[in-house]
């Protein structure tokens, strides 16, 4: 053991306290020992900086673009009601069944990361509405995008970062369902842990609801009932418009007449016109159902504009502005500002007109739909005293839905059908959503997380190290020294229980590419072919359940939940517990 080796050992030692006490960022941590491992002359420049050109890490940027272009379009949002249901009378095992199998499904073609970020605010809506306590599904949501990720290559970067590593190390990369074969039955069996204890496991903690009090800021929309409208025959409760958090239906007008208040056991029939008053992002997501017409109007298409080039203000009307004692349909506010009115909030007054009918005052606020250029045209003009953006809601032409839907499977069956690499697929996918601009070039560049890039790209030097050094062949060696009194099941047990452990310290990516020599090593002393044993690693780097602080989904719904650290030990440890079980019996089953 030379000098090389203990300042490596040293490093990683270093490395693993600051990440898991969270001194600073991660990825300075991990650059930081990167050119510690530089100085020391453990790895060269160029293996220090090779994951930045890695095919494994550029594929991961190009989904982040593909996952932005399927949020940005809707195509998530079209599911929600599919996902959570608009009742509140099934179990909760049901409820946890309904939602967490497509999640799992959808994350094993689709990044794990991107496809929490997209439900999280769907599912907290979802409990506020519905009354339920967030905590008892954000831990499931996070862990079965996890368990969803392991079933195939592109379903989480990890596999594409051990992807990467195969082919630097002068492998065949992993297929795209070679990992299926294990990952299926670990995600089937970890939902179905879930689905039967994850309420008795979980805290039931509820937050303060958000109710529309009178001195709530309400905007007032009118919508019309169409025939392509679910609801048709159904009374309101049936319909699922009674006890919306922060939306409330208190009119319905029809053939003339007033029903006021709208009591829940009201039918809703064919051309009523619905009467809610509620905040910004609900009035907004209100107004894109199916059914429900807000406003003809010949520039915009409410259901289908693209919030890319069109975006929600709000803009309170001066004193001195030109549009105080018209009515909207009047005022010729349209062709005037560019812009939809789609909603009116007056002082807590309850208007009870159609939007059109609408005779404007001083002091009224505006929900606006309207391009980007209208902040920076109407910000001075005396017309308003205050305009502002208002919260977006991600939306797009259906067009571009199809092609986002389109594209992804395009990527997917290029990979499969051996047509070309996983990384030119998904730049194929990329640039087709960019020509047809189903994703602007400015909502690539936002979608990208150059974070979690830095600290892929980083960890593979650092893993160079570890090989160099000799630390992965010392490691490799006391593997086998523990294992080999129970045979394969035994090396296998070893190099699972090491990675995942080490990967609910540190991020699973860093953990992935750290270990990867370590099995080589092993593999090689006891001259075995590596692919079962890199497929254990890549489903054990994912098995990153007992922490908050080890997988970025984990991370992604503490808060949201209104979780504590010992409620992923509490249900993440016998979850482990499962997945080991499962991983280690299919591999050798298979394999051995």
């Amino acid at each position: 053991m030379d000098f090389q080796f203990w300042f490596t050992v040293i490093v990683i030692a270093g490395m693993t306290v600051f990440l898991l006490k969270e001194v600073i960022e991660t990825e300075l941590t991990l650059i930081a020992s990167l050119f510690l491992l530089i100085i020391g002359k453990v790895v060269t420049v160029k293996e220090a900086f090779s994951g930045f050109s890695n095919e494994g890490m550029l594929t991961i940027a190009f989904l982040f673009i593909v996952a932005a272009a399927l949020n940005n379009s809707g195509v998530i949002a079209q599911f929600q009601g599919l996902l959570f249901g608009k009742k509140n009378n099934s179990k909760y095992a049901v409820k946890l069944f309904r939602i967490l199998s497509p999640v799992s499904a959808i994350s094993a073609f689709m990044n794990n990361t991107p496809v929490v970020a997209l439900l999280i605010p769907a599912l907290k809506s979802w409990t506020e509405r519905m009354n339920l306590s967030p905590s008892k599904f954000f831990i499931p949501l996070s862990y079965a995008a996890m368990l969803g990720g392991m079933c195939t290559l592109i379903g989480t970067s990890t596999n594409l970062i051990i992807y990467g590593l195969m082919e630097q190390n002068g492998m065949q990369g992993m297929g795209m369902f070679e990992i299926s074969k294990i990952g299926v039955p670990v995600a089937i069996g970890g939902l179905l842990f879930l689905i039967l204890f994850a309420g008795k496991l979980l805290p039931d903690r509820k937050e303060a609801m958000l109710e529309l009090q009178e001195n709530t800021r309400e905007f007032v929309i009118a919508l019309k009932v169409t025939p392509d409208f679910k609801g048709i025959g159904k009374t309101i409760e049936e319909a699922g418009l009674r006890h919306l958090t922060g939306l409330f239906l208190f009119q319905i007008e029809r053939n003339g007449k007033v029903i006021a208040p709208a009591k829940p056991d009201e039918v809703i029939q064919l051309n009523d016109r619905l009467f809610f008053t509620g905040l910004p992002k609900t009035i907004l997501e209100l107004q894109k159902t199916p059914g429900l017409k807000v406003i003809e109007d010949a520039r915009f298409d409410l259901k289908q504009y693209d919030s890319s080039r069109i975006r929600p203000y709000e803009a309170v009307i001066s004193n001195s502005s030109p549009l105080i004692g018209k009515n909207v349909r009047e005022s010729n506010f349209r062709e005037k500002y560019d812009a939809v009115i789609v909603a009116i909030h007056r002082n807590g007054e309850r208007i009870q007109k159609k939007i059109g009918d609408i005779v404007l005052r001083a002091g009224d606020t505006l929900l606006l739909l309207a391009g980007k250029e209208f902040f920076k045209k109407w910000y001075h003009s005396r017309d308003f005293l205050l305009v502002s953006e208002s919260d977006l809601v991600p939306s797009k032409p259906l067009k571009h839905r199809v092609i986002a839907i389109s594209t992804l499977a395009l990527m997917v069956v290029l990979f499969v059908w051996h047509i070309v690499p996983i990384l030119v697929a998904a730049g194929i996918a990329v640039m087709i959503l960019l020509l047809t601009r189903t994703v602007t070039l400015e909502e690539a560049r936002e979608s990208i997380d150059f974070r979690v890039l830095i600290i892929i790209a980083s960890a593979f030097g650092i893993a160079a190290g570890v090989k160099n050094s000799g630390v992965a062949e010392f490691l490799a060696h006391y593997i086998i020294q523990a294992g080999s009194v129970f045979g394969t099941i035994g090396i296998l047990t070893g190099i699972f229980l090491i990675t995942s452990a080490y990967s609910n310290i540190i991020t699973n990516n860093a953990t992935a590419a750290l270990v990867f020599p370590v099995v080589l090593a092993v593999t090689t002393e006891i001259q075995v072919d590596p692919r079962p044993f890199i497929l254990t690693l890549a489903i054990a780097a994912s098995s990153s359940f007992a922490t908050p602080i080890s997988y970025q989904t984990n991370i992604m719904v503490y808060g949201p939940g209104g979780y504590r650290f010992k409620d992923f030990v509490r249900i993440g440890i016998p979850l482990h517990i499962v997945v080991t079980t499962i991983a280690i019996f299919m591999v050798y089953w298979i394999y051995f």
